[in-house]
């Protein structure tokens, strides 16, 4: 699983184009609104807001630290706090600079099974329940969205649309929750697509490799991973404590995403703000541009417009909030990745 750090290197100039394409989009998008009128809503914000917007996203990354600790001390065993802050980080900003947010759990395990000794199933089993206990809240929020939408005075096929998405992307994830602890269908599915692609991959690495040791390895592996995750999700006090932590997380940044606007001089009702910020960050999970650069921000603004929102304040509020949400933990991550990087390139260095 060298290949975590290996994928960055040999796609840096992938993720540099995507984010690049992102950004202009966002830039194309402000060009449309009226960019000077952007400037002038972001040059009279209130820094202190801002601010405080940034303690709090530091509470919500904290607090997801705390909720993949517990779940580590199930599956195996939690290294510590500021260790595994530090990988907290370093997972973000695998998320941010990967098409949707699929490379910092990979990573962080990666990192907590080279670092900690924590084997990379269990490792990647404490990531993906982690992720799982985020699923919840937006369960809720998502399918009283939906209800909502359509007694918006928006046209009926941005409802369709927008709710089908929202179906879609729900459906998606609770299939892969229901795969995940179902050991059978994961072994049936997994060896399914090794199948497919062993004669292509044998061909390639001109290893003397047979389908049965594969097999072995994927049957070994997935129930590894099922057994993990039902552990955690059918442990009653962790089940208790990740709910109760993934709803005071959203809750915060939600509050987060209401004082970005707050910061800009807007208070828009707050209702519908939830429901918005909920579809735009369902949207960050589709594999488009990493964060979904650009497409967040359009849903923004044509949802706000509804509610009388002014687009350019729209886009100030969700400028400050990538900077806030995205910017900031981007380049805190790519500190910490570094960090990471250079003490396993002087391990390497060391041993040959």
């Amino acid at each position: 699983m060298n290949g975590s750090f290996e994928f960055l290197q040999d796609h840096k100039w992938e993720i540099v184009i995507t984010v690049a394409l992102g950004a202009f989009i966002i830039f194309a998008i402000s060009l449309a609104v009226g960019l000077n009128n952007i400037i002038s809503v972001l040059s009279s914000s209130n820094l202190q807001i801002i601010f405080l917007a940034v303690l709090l996203e530091l509470i919500v990354i904290l607090a997801w630290t705390v909720r993949w600790s517990l779940i580590l001390d199930v599956v195996e065993h939690s290294p510590g706090f500021k260790k595994l802050l530090l990988m907290m980080f370093s997972s973000l900003f695998g998320n941010n600079i990967t098409p949707g947010a699929a490379g910092g759990e990979p990573l962080r395990a990666y990192l907590v099974n080279k670092f900690e000794g924590v084997p990379f199933d269990l490792a990647f089993v404490s990531a993906s329940a982690d992720r799982i206990f985020e699923f919840f809240p937006f369960l809720i929020v998502s399918f009283f969205g939906i209800y909502l939408i359509f007694m918006w005075n928006i046209p009926l096929w941005s409802a369709v649309l927008l709710s089908s998405l929202i179906v879609i992307i729900m459906a998606f994830c609770g299939l892969l929750i229901y795969i995940g602890i179902n050991r059978a269908l994961a072994e049936k599915i997994m060896i399914s697509i090794a199948r497919r692609v062993f004669p292509f991959f044998r061909k390639i690495t001109k290893k003397d490799l047979k389908f049965t040791y594969v097999t072995e390895k994927i049957m070994y592996y997935v129930g590894r991973f099922s057994e993990g995750l039902s552990t955690v999700l059918q442990d009653p006090e962790m089940f208790t404590f990740g709910i109760s932590i993934s709803i005071g997380m959203w809750i915060v940044d939600v509050v987060r995403m209401y004082l970005c606007f707050v910061a800009v001089g807007s208070y828009p009702p707050f209702v519908p703000m939830v429901i918005i910020y909920s579809i735009s960050l369902l949207i960050t999970i589709l594999p488009t541009i990493p964060g979904a650069l650009g497409l967040r921000e359009g849903v923004m603004v044509g949802l706000f417009l509804v509610f009388g929102v002014p687009a350019d304040v729209v886009l100030a509020a969700s400028l400050i909030d990538r900077l806030v949400s995205y910017v900031l933990p981007t380049v805190v991550g790519a500190v910490t990745t570094l960090y990471y990087g250079n003490i396993l390139k002087k391990k390497e260095s060391l041993t040959t």
